[in-house]
């Protein structure tokens, strides 16, 4: 389900770059990007998942780190109501609480690390981007962050403050975009922990057993990913309104001849 995760992650990017400052085209795309990488981080808890994958060993030891930390959490915080699983998958990185301490460790550390600091967790969340989307998004992310470094005004040190506001967020709304989109499945996902519901802690949330989905199969591949592939570009800055106007060029009349018309 990767591709899905991250596709999603994009349309909320795309999405919420309005709302934090993220307006032009350029600034939209490397935020769309850097929450579309950021929504496969939650599978850091499966050894096969992409994230751990991504840097060899290094992210690797991070996923084993994290296996053994979301086990040892769930077997603390776990009620007489809540499944006998090992609580490594689909636990703690998959809930609200790990997505603001995620993205405010982000905040306080791009804050504190400087432009460096900023530059790696966007290229991280590229990486892990163009390894679920496709080698597409780097030269398209390469060529907004070139568009952006050319026409940033002489204060760059200012416009560097803002984008460094803008990760945590993106951060953020990348982990919570996973948790959606995992409760759409058969599984479901327990992203309110720790929120008692029907007696669970870690209550696995999701809508009716016929409205979800199989990750992989069918629906996923043939109605899921297409849809938000067609959403993913419409959201992009400026592309809904061309549509929009070339739509009525081409199949609107114009009011004089509509006017006219007997």
């Amino acid at each position: 389900m990767g591709r899905t995760h991250a596709l999603t992650g994009w349309c909320a990017g795309l999405a919420l770059a309005p709302a934090v400052g993220a307006g032009s085209v350029h600034q939209a795309v490397v935020f769309a990007a850097t929450t579309a990488g950021f929504a496969l981080l939650p599978d850091l808890d499966h050894p096969g998942a992409s994230a751990s994958r991504l840097l060899g060993w290094l992210t690797g030891a991070l996923s084993w780190l994290l296996r053994r930390v979301s086990a040892a959490f769930y077997a603390l915080t776990k009620g007489p109501r809540d499944e006998k699983v090992t609580g490594q998958h689909r636990h703690l990185s998959h809930t609200v609480l790990f997505a603001a301490g995620v993205g405010a460790l982000t905040s306080w550390g791009t804050e504190a690390g400087g432009p460096w600091a900023v530059v790696g967790v966007v290229i991280f969340g590229l990486m892990l981007a163009e390894g679920a989307l496709g080698d597409w998004l780097l030269p398209v992310s390469g060529s907004a962050v070139a568009w952006w470094f050319f026409t940033a005004p002489p204060d760059r040190a200012g416009e560097l403050e803002a984008i460094t506001g803008w990760l945590g967020i993106a951060v953020a709304a990348g982990c919570l975009t996973h948790c959606l989109g995992d409760a759409l499945t058969e599984s479901g996902c327990p992203f309110l922990f720790p929120i008692p519901i029907a007696g669970e802690t870690w209550y696995e949330l999701g809508p009716p057993k016929a409205l979800r989905f199989k990750t992989g199969k069918k629906v996923e591949k043939r109605l899921i990913f297409p849809v938000f592939v067609v959403v993913g570009v419409l959201l992009v800055p400026g592309v809904w309104d061309w549509s929009v106007s070339t739509f009525e060029r081409l199949f609107i009349p114009p009011a004089s001849q509509q006017a006219t018309t007997p």
